[in-house]
């Protein structure tokens, strides 16, 4: 169940990533929303790969899980202030991004441990 959670968020993050790349070739100075656009889509593709190695159970799935889930609230602040800020010219919160960055190192730090642990 949780692994199509992951599925359903990868292609909501898909969609927005292309939506947001449509609207960056119309705004000028719309280089966050480029960079928020950028990150939702390859970390789309990455939120399928992880969930398709934990159906595999090539990966552990209690770290897998929380690297996927752990990457995915990073998403949400980090590309949700950027495109917040280019496209509202407001913040979600004070520091969301750099926080947002953060949880999306520790989530590929998750992806690489939970190589380790098997099921």
């Amino acid at each position: 169940m949780a692994e199509r959670l992951l599925i359903v968020c990868a292609a909501l993050a898909g969609l927005l990533g292309v939506a947001f790349s449509a609207m960056a070739t119309h705004l000028t100075g719309a280089g966050t929303l480029e960079v928020s656009a950028s990150f939702l889509l390859f970390h789309a593709a990455t939120l399928l790969g992880l969930s398709a190695l934990l159906m595999g159970a090539h990966v552990g799935r209690r770290i897998g899980l929380l690297a996927g889930f752990v990457l995915l609230v990073g998403l949400v602040l980090f590309s949700g202030d950027l495109a917040l800020r280019a496209l509202a010219g407001r913040a979600m919160f004070a520091n969301a991004a750099p926080t947002g960055g953060v949880l999306l190192m520790l989530g590929w730090v998750g992806i690489g441990v939970s190589a380790f642990v098997r099921r």
